[in-house]
């Protein structure tokens, strides 16, 4: 049976999303956030209450986009089960399933055969971002782009790929990673594309649209442009990262439609339960039926449902998985709490570390920090 949730319908038509199909690529394992991502693919983790996926759902609502293709591999099914056929979204969903992994491009052409609409914008599935995409499109359909990029300016773009664009916004060349770059534009994992240059990337092998789709359009001579700005952005692929995102979230530097109005230092849901003294900040998230005991202080947290967190206990910037046990007074920062796991009382956990789900730690575990 589906968890579809309801989310606010978007306000004004958009004509140019209304000819548009959108492309979610969701098919990797999410290795950097393990113990999280065993059970769960990381477009599906709890964020800001809701599964990561949805905020961009709802942003694609938003421009006036109702169908969707899901390019899915790693534990597929999930999705599925939970967004169903996109009714109760007010969008139309589709699933295909890669058999082997194909890389960014080959999961595009791999979609190919459920495209209808000659505009295709195709958006990675573990960025959180911000951008207008009405106004995407609006830059792709006025320079008559064969392919428009949403790059996106950032303060130091050391450690990205960089793309310069001209004083008209045509894309000049993709650059790997350098210790000094050209521009401060990086490729923000936003592409629009005309539907005729998908079915030219080669189908059934591995493709790096960085690598090899992208240069080769310029090398023909195709229309390719950037659209630039600075919107929020930000990739959820480790756990600093997901806590940072889900916390601008609540906090409402991260726009998302599914929470507009609820913004705050905390998002608590409505069956969990907090007791007195507690205290949430940062931008922490509490899901369902989950306890947060007398005087605990959780700072830019995320924790999942079902959780029972003792008196006493103090959280920084960390991510408790389902079903999880804190014993009173314990101590945990900067750590990533598998499902199921047990940690006892006046435990100290911090610099990283990571507990497997099911793992018991005894009340006065050994202080630990990864560094140490």
């Amino acid at each position: 049976m589906s968890n579809n949730r309801k989310f606010g319908t978007m306000t004004e038509e958009n004509s140019l999303g209304q000819h548009t199909d959108a492309v979610i690529l969701v098919g990797g394992k999410g290795t950097r956030l393990r113990p999280l991502t065993l059970a769960t693919p990381k477009p599906m983790l709890p964020t800001a209450g809701v599964p990561f996926l949805q905020h961009l759902l709802a942003r694609i609502k938003a421009a006036g986009i109702t169908h969707v293709v899901m390019g899915t591999s790693y534990k597929a099914e999930v999705f599925e089960d939970y967004f169903g056929n996109g009714a109760d979204l007010g969008l139309e969903i589709e699933y295909v399933v890669e058999e082997t992994a194909l890389g960014t491009g080959g999961g595009i052409r791999n979609v190919y055969d459920r495209l209808r609409n000659d505009t295709v914008m195709v958006f990675n599935g573990d960025v959180l971002g911000g951008t207008d995409l009405s106004q995407v499109l609006h830059t792709h359909h006025s320079k008559d782009a064969d392919l428009t990029m949403h790059l996106v300016r950032v303060a130091d773009p050391r450690a990205f790929g960089c793309v310069p664009t001209d004083a008209d916004g045509r894309v000049l060349e993709f650059l790997e990673k350098t210790e000094d770059p050209p521009t401060d534009q990086i490729n923000a994992g936003i592409y629009v594309f005309k539907r005729e240059l998908i079915e030219t990337i080669p189908a059934g092998r591995p493709v790096s649209v960085e690598r090899e789709t992208f240069p080769r359009l310029l090398e023909d001579g195709l229309r390719v442009f950037g659209h630039v700005d600075q919107s929020y952005w930000r990739d959820m692929g480790t756990p600093n990262d997901f806590v940072r995102g889900s916390s601008d979230l609540v906090r409402g530097i991260a726009p998302s439609p599914v929470i507009a109005g609820r913004t705050g230092e905390s998002l608590v849901d409505e069956s969990a339960g907090v007791h007195d003294g507690a205290l949430l900040l940062g931008g922490t998230v509490i899901g369902r039926g989950s306890e947060i005991g007398a005087g605990a202080r959780l700072d830019a947290t995320v924790v999942f449902d079902g959780v029972r967190i003792e008196p006493g206990v103090i959280i920084e910037n960390s991510i408790i998985g389902a079903g999880v046990t804190i014993g009173a007074n314990a101590r945990i920062s900067d750590c990533v709490i598998g499902d199921g796991a047990r940690i006892g009382a006046r435990c100290e956990l911090k610099g990283g570390m990571r507990v497997w789900p099911g793992v018991e730690i005894p009340d006065n575990g050994v202080r630990f920090s990864p560094d140490a």
